[in-house]
């Protein structure tokens, strides 16, 4: 490692390489691992430029003109679906003078034209005009195109990689495939979306995501009397990319629609992809999650709701409240990252222990970042 490196940043990654042992301490990582610029640009170049997000579900992108942006690590990316069909991911800065083209959401256009100089892209990304640009000789409209990334699409997810050259997703997440067939996943629409800020690490976000410990706390009223924090999480690691966990439901639920094996009744199902997004199918429910990384304390949370097209407005009272919960819960993990947040700052903060409950979820993902970081594993495409 370069000399550079400094004193927090050198414990984070002496840290990591704890986590490729077979035995790794029962530990949290470094303080500093939540608040180092330092650290926070080498995982822009190692994770952030590398890896496969979920982006989107195609009810997002179902016709021509759809688009859904957003920001990875402050790299802006936008997905769309092109009049021939075929899905585009791309960057959406004006290639004349860097304008955004559009800011991160979601909606419908013909054409993307940059209000500064009213340069034009069509959908995928070509060029499609640029007014007063034929006195330039040395400007070739047929070359200009804007910077394309990967993207898949799995069983109705959309994903997409900063890296064009990216290997293929699909591959990993078929891996897991089986686990989740019963849900009929790929027939699922959505009902329900959302965007969000947390002032939080994304590393924190994760550590939150692949544990159901802290619900004995922050979700103690929302989600602790059907999903038991003190229940027992099982784990198991498919790819460095891909991991499965089941989290006990209290009492077996039984979909009228949805033929559910004895595991699927009584577990939310849940998929996780490093870095960090996620869904989990529960009773005739998918809910998807992305925690995109903005900065070294602010993640973008997006997500959604998906269950089976028969059930869609058959009770507008259930589907209201199942969206109040959802807010609920999210807001409440929220309000507890943020504190941890501010906490990790503290000069008396120091590593911490982990309990039983936390330990397969989190350190398989602490195993799978100290991969990503220090290599010795495919990268992250």
């Amino acid at each position: 490692m370069s000399t550079l490196i400094t004193s927090g940043t050198a414990e984070v990654l002496a840290a990591l390489q704890q986590y490729r042992e077979d035995d790794p301490p029962a530990l949290t990582l470094p303080p500093s691992a939540y608040t180092s610029p330092e650290l926070w640009e080498m995982e822009r170049e190692r994770i952030f430029n590398r890896c496969w997000y979920l982006v989107a579900h195609v009810g997002q992108l179902a016709t021509a003109g759809d688009y859904v942006a957003v920001s990875i690590a402050g790299e802006p990316v936008v997905v769309t679906r092109a009049k021939d069909d075929v899905l585009h991911a791309m960057s959406p800065i004006c290639r004349h003078r860097l304008m955004p083209l559009v800011e991160p959401g979601a909606g419908r256009t013909d054409a993307f034209t940059c209000q500064y100089h009213l340069w034009k892209y069509g959908l995928d990304g070509r060029l499609r005009g640029a007014p007063y640009m034929g006195g330039n000789k040395q400007f070739e409209p047929k070359d200009c195109r804007l910077p394309q990334f990967a993207v898949a699409e799995w069983n109705g997810l959309v994903f997409v990689n900063l890296d064009a050259n990216a290997d293929p997703i699909g591959a990993h997440l078929d891996l897991a495939a089986h686990q989740f067939t019963n849900y009929r996943l790929n027939e699922m629409v959505l009902v329900d979306s959302w965007s969000y800020e947390w002032q939080a690490n994304w590393k924190s976000v994760m550590e939150n995501g692949h544990e159901n410990y802290h619900v004995i706390g922050l979700h103690r009223e929302t989600l602790e009397p059907f999903m038991p924090g003190g229940s027992d999480m099982f784990v198991e690691q498919y790819s460095p990319w891909v991991l499965h966990a089941r989290i006990p439901f209290a009492a077996s639920v039984v979909p009228e629609t949805l033929t559910l094996n004895e595991v699927q009744q009584s577990n939310g199902m849940v998929l996780l992809t490093f870095p960090s997004s996620a869904f989990i199918g529960a009773s005739d429910q998918i809910v998807w999650f992305s925690f995109l990384p903005s900065a070294i304390d602010r993640v973008q949370v997006i997500g959604g709701v998906l269950t089976m097209p028969e059930l869609v407005g058959v009770s507008e009272a259930v589907t209201r409240t199942q969206q109040a919960v959802t807010a609920m819960i999210n807001d409440e993990d929220r309000l507890g990252l943020e504190a941890v947040q501010r906490g990790v700052s503290s000069r008396f903060a120091e590593r911490g222990h982990l309990s039983p409950k936390e330990q397969p979820g989190v350190l398989a993902f602490y195993r799978n970042l100290a991969h990503a970081m220090l290599g010795d594993e495919p990268n992250g495409r």
